[in-house]
């Protein structure tokens, strides 16, 4: 009686201890998923590189997500059915037939509490530093199940594919660009991250998207020299421009020859008049603008402004002429141009004034908008989200959706937004006013 009894409770603590055991395993199963899923790649990149082992196999083993998974629940799975089972068979010699539904009761309480929310809570909270203290044993672990996580996802494909879905373990549920886009608006709308802030990361993140034909100054806007104008007017017209960078045409604007500096044009002109004996008139009559200028560089107007910055920072360059696929000439465009993209408008102490006011506020609240503000420009300053697929400019933006060209009072309403024309020079659009409805 005395040696059934012992060997009841043997049974009973050994059968409690292995219940004690899995749960611990499956508490161990559970917060490692939801640390190895949850960790920043970015951070445990950060990590590996100032020497964290853990860290290094962490990004190894989250690599092919499928797997890891697979393997992770596998484990899991089996910890949690065994611990069910032998407390069933423990709860029913002690209880009888009511030790089933008792077994089940406390069994998913036990689970719940401390093999799932407790180890996912601390995980969630510590999710790199957890990740690189379980990535060791789970990559073992990972390797053990290789053989039936293998044959489980072969199975699991071909039930998908049934279904027509496609599955590809290699690629990324977001991109990383879409991802640090994502962070940057949530950041914000948290008032953790500032809108220059967010506004200058996402700048920089879409000049791989962005072609130069979206920022360029329009040739109608250009300001050039006629290469067959009077040295004295040549001068006058760099002396007054706000520029220090002006192409040089023959004949044609379409026709540029060269790009002349102020600071060149001004030294070969001293260099003529302090070596002439007579008048400086006399002595810039021999003087050819063509000599001081520089060879034209030209761009595709398709070039992403990725590319250009490149382009201009390998070439040591500042100044492109922008054409399009004939040849003609569309525009220019600087590294000022690039950068202001990322960083916002520059101005400097030779930029006119009404440049940077394309932005003013009506009597009524409206908007007064100029026609040749970008929409990319205006979304940044207003938070707004207008498209710019179809058109670069404000203006453009109406005609493209009017499908005419407005007459000064008239009213459209697109996308949520209200457009009245202002102002109208010729067939261009100068000014309207806007607000969203």
């Amino acid at each position: 009686m005395e040696d059934g009894s012992l060997t009841l409770d043997s049974a009973f603590w050994m059968t409690s201890g292995a219940i004690l055991g899995l749960l611990i395993l499956s508490a161990y199963f559970s917060g490692s998923e939801t640390a190895l899923t949850a960790a920043s790649r970015g951070k445990l990149r950060a990590r590996a590189d100032k020497g964290s082992r853990g860290a290094e196999q962490a990004l190894k083993i989250t690599e092919d997500n499928e797997r890891l998974i697979g393997s992770v629940l596998l484990g899991n799975n089996l910890v949690n059915i065994l611990a069910a089972s032998l407390a069933t068979a423990l709860f029913t010699k002690l209880f009888g037939e009511s030790g089933v539904a008792l077994a089940t009761l406390v069994m998913t309480l036990l689970v719940l509490i401390f093999a799932e929310v407790l180890p996912k809570t601390y995980a969630i909270t510590n999710a790199e530093t957890a990740a690189a203290r379980t990535a060791p044993i789970i990559s073992v672990v990972i390797r053990i199940f290789a053989p039936v996580v293998g044959a489980v996802r072969m199975l699991v494909r071909g039930v998908l594919r049934i279904f027509g879905v496609q599955t590809d373990p290699d690629s990324h549920i977001l991109a990383v660009r879409e991802e640090i886009a994502g962070a940057l608006y949530l950041g914000h709308s948290e008032g953790v991250v500032e809108k220059e802030d967010r506004d200058r990361i996402l700048g920089a993140l879409d000049l791989g998207d962005r072609a130069v034909e979206e920022i360029m100054l329009h040739r109608s806007q250009i300001e050039m020299i006629d290469v067959t104008d009077d040295p004295e007017a040549i001068l006058a017209q760099c002396l007054q421009s706000n520029h220090t960078r002006l192409p040089v045409f023959r004949d044609d604007p379409d026709n540029v020859i060269g790009v002349v500096h102020a600071k060149d044009l001004l030294r070969a002109m001293h260099k003529l008049i302090t070596s002439f004996d007579g008048t400086a008139a006399e002595a810039l009559k021999n003087f050819d603008v063509r000599d001081v200028a520089m060879k034209p560089y030209f761009v595709p107007e398709t070039t992403t402004l990725d590319d250009q910055m490149r382009q201009f920072l390998r070439m040591r360059s500042h100044f492109a002429l922008v054409i399009d696929e004939y040849g003609s000439l569309q525009g220019l465009i600087t590294l000022e141009d690039i950068l202001e993209e990322i960083v916002g408008e520059i101005t400097d102490e030779f930029d006119e004034a009404d440049e940077a006011e394309m932005i003013t506020r009506a009597e009524d609240n409206q908007l007064l908008v100029d026609g040749a503000m970008t929409i990319r420009d205006l979304n940044r300053a207003t938070d707004w989200t207008l498209p710019d697929d179809a058109a670069n400019t404000v203006a453009g933006l109406v005609i493209h959706e009017a499908q005419i060209i407005p007459k000064v009072g008239q009213v459209f309403i697109f996308h949520g937004f209200r457009f009245e024309v202002m102002a109208r020079q010729d067939n261009r659009i100068t000014q309207l006013k806007m607000r969203k409805l």
